[in-house]
């Protein structure tokens, strides 16, 4: 039998909104996303670190926050801890061994990492898409079959279009793996996808005000225009402008911030409906908001602290595994308990306050031993029992739920402030308070190093360099800055085996090719200088092997030109010496370099010299070639 398309209901009192109109559109609907967002990108590169202190700030107040609604959730009674159990138990445990195990591998961390942020925008899409059919709900307007799912396409759409940008091409963030998408695949498929959004999102948001009228839509269109702000607007600005959606700043920063306060939002509502609903419970805003607080700061502050305390792991590490692994719990129990198929959901959020008080009454099977030989059940009721005396009216458990908000604000409070001096670039006082309040904290080292080197303080630099390398040995950027500052204090065996390390990790590092490039011809002119001819010519052969694979074609001709002029002093075949004098003037000229023309009077001197070099040379270039650099 075919399904029928339930009935149109009448809205509800006050028009169908959840708290009132304004705070409803602002942040329920997203109507602030257009100049929160537009206020981020443009002041975002002016002030960068002042942003970050901000977000930094606002995740306290609302992301980490709206985590703890959703294990508030799940987790506040018996009966919702064993139905959920699979989420709540099993899979909790799983994600803590994940992040255990990437403590113990880092190699884990750029994975999971890459999962949070390609994912987010997932768990973005699919809350404005039920909020979407939620006021519709509510305000009578009863989409068919055919609009939801038109919707929804519509909704998957757009995702997949921030997608296909987060991986079109190779990822030049470390924490990200990219699926590297050829160009040529990405910008069409996020073409079609952007006429697949636009056509049925536009068709059917026609269709639903055609039937029902603009003012019982105007939440779901809102929801649809911050839906397309999110994720159509940015994808199609880097598909015309060439410049890739950033994953980890989009994904992670006023984005997120919106979502979390759009979550709390509808939460903080269900929570309140939820206890007026249950005859013996009332509502006490202050304390669920507290509980909020405190839960959020419990999942995110104190696990790299003790993290890195305890067991010396890197503190920046820990937090992008912290970030990661509760942001991802936190989208799988997202997506089992908030289902408006749910009666029981339905009932709070859309239908009548009767139905909501039926369907909170205690059901058969959830009074106290219900449930038997489960063994889910059964930890469900050792954390019920502890939650239960956790918040009663014991004196015991009081004193304890304010010592714990007292030692969580409190703890929260010190990783604020070592967030605010470890973010600054040059105060290098601010720089070692932050170090001193966490010494494990390497991008703290990072900045404090370079903070040292503005003042010309190399020695301190480059210790804290090694102390940060003896944690992530395999960051070629710092492999590179230590090979300088060993270099300028005189280290240059320990420079060169920074630099090679470096360029081993990152082939694409034309700086330090050059580096080791400078290095072999100032040690090919020492040896030539001394006599040491075999040694010079080898010397010279590592100059050409790493300008061969770099992009400074200027820079390899000049080496060229000198390996001809060091063959010639050598008085070896004139015919060596002159292939690489024109090998070095066609690179020069390709280049329009100034040291052109001197390069031309040399090689016309040789050619002078031996006319009988030039044919030589033209009947075989490649072979000449070849033969003047396997000399040495």
């Amino acid at each position: 039998m075919a399904r029928r398309n339930p009935s149109p209901r009448p809205p509800s009192p006050g028009g169908g909104w959840i708290h009132r109109p304004a705070l409803d559109l602002i942040v329920g609907c997203g109507a602030w996303s257009a100049p929160l967002l537009l206020i981020a990108g443009l002041s975002g590169g002016s002030a960068t670190r002042t942003w970050a202190v901000v977000f930094y700030l606002l995740a306290l107040a609302f992301n980490y926050p709206h985590y703890m609604a959703t294990v508030y959730r799940a987790y506040h009674t018996r009966a919702e801890f064993t139905k959920y159990r699979i989420f709540t138990l099993h899979l909790t445990g799983l994600l803590a061994l994940v992040a255990v195990a990437s403590h113990a591998w880092p190699a884990l961390l750029p994975w999971i990492f890459t999962l949070y942020v390609t994912w987010s925008p997932w768990h973005y899409t699919g809350q404005n898409f039920g909020l979407a059919m939620m006021f519709a709900r509510r305000n009578g307007v009863a989409p068919t079959d055919r609009e939801r799912r038109a919707l929804y396409l519509a909704f998957l759409a757009s995702y997949a279009l921030l997608f296909v940008a987060f991986h079109t091409g190779p990822s030049t963030d470390p924490l990200i793996r990219s699926l590297g998408i050829p160009n040529g695949v990405g910008a069409p498929t996020e073409g079609a996808l952007l006429v697949v959004f636009g056509v049925l999102s536009a068709a059917t948001i026609a269709g639903m005000i055609a039937r029902a009228g603009w003012a019982a839509m105007l939440a779901p269109v809102t929801l649809v225009a911050t839906q397309a702000i999110w994720f159509v607007a940015p994808a199609l600005a880097a598909w015309l402008g060439g410049t890739p959606v950033p994953q980890t700043r989009y994904s992670s920063g006023v984005l997120a911030v919106m979502h979390s306060a759009q979550y709390l939002w509808i939460t903080s509502y269900y929570a309140r409906r939820e206890a007026e609903s249950a005859t013996e419970s009332s509502w006490r805003p202050w304390s669920y908001a507290a509980t909020l607080l405190a839960g959020g700061v419990a999942l995110f502050v104190p696990g790299p602290w003790v993290a890195s305390y305890l067991f010396g792991v890197d503190f920046t590490r820990s937090v992008l595994i912290f970030t990661a692994i509760v942001n991802i719990h936190h989208f799988i129990l997202d997506g089992a308990i908030w289902k408006l198929r749910d009666g029981r959901i339905a009932a709070l959020l859309v239908d009548s306050r009767r139905r909501a008080a039926a369907l909170s009454r205690p059901r058969r099977g959830w009074g106290p031993g219900a449930v038997k030989n489960v063994g889910a059940a059964d930890a469900g009721q050792a954390v019920h029992q502890a939650t239960r005396w956790l918040v009663g009216h014991a004196p015991a458990a009081r004193a304890l739920r304010i010592a714990a908000l007292v030692v969580l604000c409190l703890w929260a409070a010190l990783d604020q402030a070592r967030f605010v001096l470890g973010t600054s670039s040059n105060d290098l006082s601010a720089l070692t308070r932050a170090s001193a309040l966490n010494p494990y904290d390497s991008s703290v080292q990072q900045r404090k190093a370079r903070a040292l080197i503005d003042q010309h303080r190399y020695n301190e630099a480059y210790d804290e360099y090694r102390g940060y390398l003896a944690v992530h040995p395999d960051d070629s950027d710092t492999l590179v800055n230590v090979g300088v500052l060993a270099m300028q204090l005189g280290r240059e065996d320990e420079a060169v085996e920074k630099w090679q390390t470096a360029l081993d990790l990152d082939p694409r590092k034309e700086t330090v090719r050059r580096y080791l490039a400078q290095w072999w011809a100032n040690r090919a002119d020492r040896f030539d200088q001394a006599g040491r001819t075999d040694e010079a010519g080898r010397a010279f052969e590592k100059v050409l092997a790493l300008d061969e694979w770099g992009r400074d074609r200027a820079a390899f001709g000049v080496d060229w030109f000198n390996y001809g002029q060091f063959l010639r002093r050598q008085h070896e075949e004139p015919r060596l010496v002159l292939a690489c004098l024109l090998e070095a003037e066609q690179l020069l000229a390709r280049e329009k370099d100034s040291r052109l023309e001197a390069v031309r009077a040399v090689r016309a001197a040789v050619e002078h010299d031996h006319p009988d070099a030039l044919p030589a040379v033209r009947q075989a270039p490649a072979a000449a070639l070849a033969a003047a650099r396997a000399r040495y």
